[in-house]
């Protein structure tokens, strides 16, 4: 039989994806017809995974996910809603004991020519993905000066393109007219759209053309498998309707496998109404799944003229919970007005604009802010799809699955952001040793996870400031996160697996210790042994000739910080004692040198000199602390070194009571001597107040001797000398600052608010421009 004998008899329904009314009427047209073979627009390699989506168990939304075998991975997505034709076509063939297939262009060959086009045009493809195809502008053609669909919209008096399909064909109840208005759309659509796709976008003309092709193939093969054709439903996109009516270009096996292709897996995936909604971007998608399904449930119950009933009730339900009464009566109004608007409009129904605009009016008495977020939850919903245990997973995806419900995660596996905080100490309370630990093998997951960039959880500072055994988490499960996971199984085959693949991919292109601390601690909360032990030689070989005091700082900080909770994580963290007793004693050795710098690299070895001295104190027990106040006692003597430096240096020894009265005595009298540039005295001091405040604000001695030295400076030193004590000032607490303004006030005999004004006021233009040149100046040059 010719493709034109055929093309007589084979039945094409198109459709628009995520269309309750087009599910609707195709149900009719099944039951009227009753075929035997059902083809539907989708991966033809993705025809197994049916029995999976119409699995008694599988509820939408849910989407098909393909995904290349290899590096660069790319995927593509064909997502359904409990309302979208092709999903209660496929449901219509399982009841009914038909065939059911997908017919277009496998998945491998989607993905080769979008590969082939994106290295053609040297950027990503204009391509749109499969399921984007059912007879829906793309955002790019939405946003055209004036593209075929908003003409259409403005021509009919709609606001846009999606008011006028729901006006003319959601709310079609005519059977009959409704296939035919959706046949001659798609032939006169067609017109409009392929001389102007061809010169503009020709890529997406044959794109088009290609799976058109295919398409044609498959049906001829279901014909010559022994189906007759007036018994085959093919269900479309509206736009590929017309193109399908006749079968005589098919492609033949040679321009299939002349076709590039990759290498691909399948698998189905959860979905959520929110990555449906076009909120989210999705160009297949649509504004308002929750409302469509909505739509959906009253057509199957023959009740579709209740919809703007129950829409606007569910709209002032939400809004009563934010705490606005609104009343039966105005529901009711708001009913009317909506029936009002769309009979303006010569509709049948009310479109979803139509009872936005009502509730607006009467449930938010005209303001959008009061209903806006209500509506948002109407017309979007949080559903989530859900599949039966094990179907159709990769074993990274299994695994997961397996490890949530494991550690009574799977509440969490939802489109709304939790929080949840670990405690990760044993658990006395409990039986099990597994239950006893719970909240640490939840974070040796999330933390897993975190290594892996999937978006699941997100680590928060947690509430107990420096406590180590204390995690907050925010937990969220969306679209991306299910596809980041089978992205992850070319890493591995289970989180462990490929968390452990992932960390020594890091550690071969590690290059600095700061670097490598931080791998051994993500190692460590990772809970892998082998991975730290390896991540501790490469940061051993790194140290050896390292001089930077700042990274070797960060880097002692890691380390500690792993041994401090070490125990907590039931980690082994004896053998990195030596290495942080290497770091350590390397930051004390080259810590003078490093303190030969400008006055912005001081901000940074300020830090590491802190994070040093905090080390020392809390393993003085196993490091070499006699060294690290002998190193600080050289700076602190030191005249030809960054002078916030050698004062800070001095305040760490005031307060570990290493440096005796007398001597700070002398040292102060000798920083603040008259004659000494205000660079060098005001800048020791500066460094000098930064610890041990109330050690300082205690010797009277002190203050007198300051004051002393800031009267025996000439103007322009007085100037250059009060732009180091404001910046020194600034950082004290407001007690600690009236303090110091009552014993300078008693010394300059002025009053409190007047030497406060003096020493804590704003920087001035010029005083700021003083500090820059100070960032310029190197006192390794003294």
């Amino acid at each position: 039989m010719s493709g034109a004998a055929v093309a007589a008899v084979v039945n094409i329904f198109g459709v628009r994806h995520l269309s309750p009314g087009g599910a609707k009427h195709l149900l009719e047209y099944l039951n009227e017809l009753q075929p035997t073979a059902v083809l539907i627009e989708g991966p033809s390699d993705a025809t197994d995974e049916i029995r999976h989506l119409t699995h008694t168990v599988t509820k939408p939304p849910v989407a098909i996910l393909a995904f290349t075998e290899d590096l660069p991975v790319r995927t593509v997505l064909w997502p359904f809603a409990v309302y979208s034709p092709e999903y209660q076509g496929m449901r219509w063939a399982k009841e009914h004991g038909a065939e059911a297939e997908f017919i277009d262009l496998p998945s491998s060959v989607t993905l080769g020519l979008q590969d082939a086009l994106r290295l053609e045009s040297g950027s990503r493809p204009v391509l749109k993905p499969a399921a984007d195809e059912q007879g829906e502008p793309t955002d790019d053609e939405l946003q055209e000066q004036e593209s075929v669909y908003s003409r259409i919209a403005r021509l009919a008096g709609e606001s846009d393109y999606d008011m006028y399909w729901e006006r003319n064909y959601e709310h079609n109840a005519s059977s009959g007219a409704y296939r035919a208005a959706i046949l001659a759309f798609s032939a006169r659509m067609r017109e409009l759209s392929e001389s102007r796709e061809l010169i503009e976008q020709p890529r997406e003309y044959a794109y088009n053309a290609l799976r058109e092709a295919y398409m044609r193939r498959q049906i001829r093969k279901k014909i010559e498998a022994g189906h007759q054709p007036e018994k085959i439903v093919v269900i479309c996109g509206a736009y590929h309707a017309a193109a399908l009516a006749d079968l005589a270009d098919g492609m033949t096996d040679s321009e299939l496998a002349s076709l590039p292709a990759r290498s691909t897996k399948l698998t189905l995936m959860p979905y959520s109404y929110y990555k449906l909604s076009t909120m989210s971007g999705y160009g297949a998608g649509n504004g308002a799944p929750h409302y469509f399904e909505l739509m959906w449930e009253l057509m199957e119950s023959g009740r579709a003229e209740e919809l703007p009933h129950l829409y606007l009730s569910s709209v002032a339900r939400q809004v009563r919970r934010s705490g606005t009464h609104r009343s039966t009566a105005e529901v009711i109004e708001a009913v009317r007005l909506a029936e009002s608007l769309a009979a303006l409009h010569g509709g049948s129904a009310p479109t979803l604009r139509d009872l936005r605009d009502a509730a607006q009016t009467l449930l938010g008495h005209g303001d959008l802010s009061v209903v806006a977020e209500s509506l948002a939850r109407v017309d979007v919903g949080t559903a989530i799809g859900s599949l039966a245990e094990g179907v159709s997973q990769t074993p990274i995806q299994d695994d997961l699955n397996r490890l949530l419900k494991r550690y009574k995660l799977e509440k969490y596996k939802s489109t709304v952001a939790s929080d949840l905080a670990l405690d990760l100490r044993e658990n006395r309370r409990v039986s099990s040793a597994e239950a006893a630990y719970l909240d640490l093998h939840r974070s040796v997951l999330f933390h897993r996870l975190e290594l892996l960039g999937i978006s699941f959880v997100r680590n928060m500072p947690s509430g107990q400031s420096g406590a180590t055994w204390s995690e907050h988490w925010i937990i969220q499960w969306s679209p991306e996160v299910e596809i980041q996971v089978v992205e992850s199984t070319l890493l591995g085959e289970t989180i462990e697996v490929a968390a452990a693949y992932v960390l020594r991919e890091k550690l071969l292109e590690c290059r600095s210790i700061t670097d490598a601390s931080a791998l051994i601690r993500i190692a460590c909360q990772c809970a892998m042994t082998s991975q730290m032990e390896e991540s501790s030689r490469v940061l051993q070989s790194l140290a050896v000739d390292s001089r930077d005091v700042v990274a070797i700082a960060a880097a002692a900080r890691e380390l500690a910080t792993i041994i401090g909770f070490g125990d907590i994580r039931k980690v082994d963290t004896a053998p990195l004692v030596p290495l942080l007793e290497e770091l350590f004693r390397r930051g004390c050795l080259f810590l003078l040198d490093a303190s030969g710098c400008n006055d912005e690299a001081a901000a940074l070895m300020i830090s590491a000199m802190n994070e040093l001295n905090g080390i020392s104190l809390e393993h003085s027990g196993t490091l070499d602390t006699a060294l690290w106040l002998q190193e600080l006692q050289q700076l602190s003597q030191r005249d030809d070194r960054n002078p916030r430096l050698s004062g800070f240096a001095c305040a760490i020894l005031m307060e570990r009571a290493a440096v005796s009265a007398e001597d700070v005595a002398a040292e102060v009298s000798r920083r603040l001597s008259p004659g000494i540039p205000a660079d060098l005295g005001a800048g020791w001091f500066e460094g000098l107040s930064m610890r041990n405040r109330y050690g300082l604000l205690s010797r009277m001695s002190l203050w007198e001797q300051l004051n002393d030295y800031i009267n025996a400076l000439d103007d322009e030193e007085f100037k250059r000398a009060l732009v180091f004590l404001r910046r020194a000032f600034s950082t004290f607490s407001s007690r600690e600052k009236t303090m110091i303004s009552e014993l300078l006030g008693e010394l300059w005999g002025v009053n409190t608010e007047q030497a406060a004004e003096i020493l804590t006021g704003e920087l001035k233009e010029e005083e700021a421009k003083m500090l820059d040149e100070l960032n310029d100046f190197d006192f390794g040059d003294l």
